[in-house]
C-alpha cells in the first residue's frame, strides 16, 4: 500500500486501490490493538521562572551538550535564521546519525521544521519519513506526522511540488494522497488519521473528482462512523453519487444509492435535512430520473424491435417507480399493445420463451420446463439472462 520500504523514497501506488485496501489494513491494525510504545522524554528544554532581578533559566542544558544544540537550533527557527539552523544541525547529524543518540528524532524534526520554514517541504519530508520509519517510539513520531499532513494540506490546497529544486511545476496532489493514506496506516483509528481522510475527501469533492470523492468519504464513514465530520460526509455522499448521473442515457445506479443514502440522513439529521432540502422533494426528483432511465432503456429495445425486453423493462418501471410520469406513459404503453401487467418472475421466464420461439420459430424442452416453472412460480434462470440483456441497453452498463 506504497509503504515505504529502504531509504527515504516516497512511493505513490495510486489513490483508488489504497482507498480500497485501506479499510482492510486499518481493521486489522485495529483489531491487533497495536499499542505504539511509550515515548522517550529526552528533549528538557529549559524552564524559565520570574524572579525580582527578572526572568531566569532554570535547569539550563550545560553548553555545548545536545541539549543546549537542540535548544539553539530550535531558537534559530523560531527567529527565522533557518539556514545557520540547518548548517548546525547538518554537521551534528553527520556526527551522530550512525549512534544511538536519543536526541536524534528531534534533530530531524528540528531540520525538517527549518526547511519547511525555508519552503522546502519536499525536503523536509525526508527529514519527517526518517522519524517515522526509524524511531517509532519517539515522542516526535505523532509531531512528525502531524507535520507531513500539514504538507499534505498544502498541496491539496494548490501548492505544486519544485522540479530540480527550484520551480514549482509538478503537481504535489500525488503525494499529498500517499502521505494521508500512510498516516492512516501508521494511526489508524486516530484523531489525526481522521483528520486525514476528511482533507483528502473533501479535496475530491471540492475538485469535482466525484468518483473519488464517493470512494474516500464511502470509506471514511466505514472508519470513522462516530466521528464529527459524520454529517458532512454523509451529505456530501448523497451529492456526489447524484452529480455523477448525466442523464437518462447513463447508468443511474448512483441515484439509487442516493435514495438510500438520503434516507438514512433523513433519519440522523431530520433538521438539517429539511432545512438543506433533501427530504422528500429531493427523493421524487431522483425517483423521476431514475424512471427516465428506465423509460429510455424501453425506448431502446422497441426502437431494436425486441418486445419481450421491452415489456419487461416497463414491467420493471411500473413496480420499481409507480408514482413516476415515465411510470404513467409505461401504463399507456402496454395497455396500448394488450401486454398484460403479470408478476415480474413469471414474466421474466415467459419472455425468455418468446424471444427463443421469434428467433427459431419453434420451442425448446427447455422453454417448455421453463412454461411449467412459472405455472409453478419458478423463475429459472431466466433472471440472470435478462439481466445481462440489459446491460446492452442504454444505462444498463456505462
Amino acid at each position: 500500500m506504497g509503504r515505504c520500504t529502504g531509504g527515504t523514497e516516497l512511493a505513490y501506488y495510486g489513490p483508488m486501490t489504497s482507498l480500497r485496501l485501506m479499510v482492510m489494513s486499518i481493521r486489522a491494525a485495529m483489531l491487533c490493538g497495536t499499542l505504539m510504545p511509550a515515548g522517550m522524554c529526552v528533549a528538557q528544554s529549559s524552564v524559565y521562572e520570574l524572579t525580582p532581578g527578572g526572568w531566569q533559566a532554570q535547569n539550563a542544558p550545560e553548553a555545548g551538550s545536545d541539549a543546549a544544540i537542540m535548544n539553539e537550533a530550535r531558537r534559530l527557527v523560531a527567529t527565522e535564521q533557518v539556514d545557520q539552523a540547518e548548517n548546525m544541525l547538518d554537521d551534528w547529524i553527520e556526527a551522530n546519525e550512525t549512534t544511538k543518540n536519543p536526541y536524534l528524532p528531534e534533530a530531524y524534526l528540528i531540520r525538517g521544521d527549518a526547511k519547511l520554514a525555508n519552503n522546502d517541504e519536499f525536503d523536509a519530508l525526508y527529514d519527517y519519513e526518517r522519524i517515522c520509519k526509524e524511531f517509532v517510539a519517539s515522542e516526535y513520531f505523532v509531531k512528525a506526522l502531524e507535520r507531513e499532513l500539514d504538507i499534505a494540506k498544502m498541496y491539496l490546497g494548490g501548492l505544486r511540488k519544485k522540479s530540480l529544486g527550484l520551480i514549482r511545476i509538478d503537481s504535489g496532489i500525488p503525494l499529498a494522497e500517499e502521505i494521508i493514506l500512510r498516516i492512516n496506516e501508521r494511526l489508524p483509528g486516530s484523531r489525526l488519521a481522521e483528520r486525514a481522510l476528511i482533507a483528502l475527501a473533501d479535496y475530491y469533492y471540492e475538485a469535482r473528482e466525484l468518483r473519488m470523492a464517493t470512494e474516500a468519504y464511502d470509506v471514511f464513514l466505514t472508519i470513522y462512523p462516530r466521528s464529527e465530520y459524520r454529517q458532512r460526509a454523509m451529505q456530501r455522499l448523497v451529492y456526489a453519487n447524484i452529480a455523477q448521473f448525466k442523464g437518462p442515457l447513463y447508468d443511474a445506479t448512483g441515484l439509487v444509492e442516493a435514495q438510500f443514502k438520503i434516507e438514512r440522513y433523513r433519519t440522523e439529521f431530520p433538521a438539517d435535512a429539511e432545512r438543506t432540502g433533501m427530504g422528500d422533494a429531493l427523493t421524487v426528483r431522483l425517483d423521476e430520473s431514475a424512471a427516465q432511465q428506465m423509460f429510455e432503456s424501453a425506448a431502446w429495445y422497441g426502437r431494436r424491435g425486441d418486445p419481450p425486453s421491452q415489456r419487461l423493462t416497463l414491467q420493471r418501471l411500473i413496480k420499481r417507480h409507480p408514482q413516476s410520469a415515465a411510470a404513467q406513459l409505461a401504463k399507456k404503453i402496454v395497455e396500448e399493445n394488450n401486454w398484460p401487467l403479470e408478476p415480474i418472475a413469471r414474466l421474466r421466464s415467459r419472455d425468455r420463451a418468446m424471444i427463443r420461439v421469434e428467433t427459431t420459430g419453434e420451442s425448446s424442452d427447455a422453454d417448455k420446463a421453463g412454461e411449467a416453472g412459472d405455472e409453478a412460480g419458478i423463475d429459472g434462470d431466466a433472471n440472470k439472462k435478462d439481466d445481462q440483456e440489459l446491460k446492452q441497453a442504454p444505462g444498463g452498463g456505462k
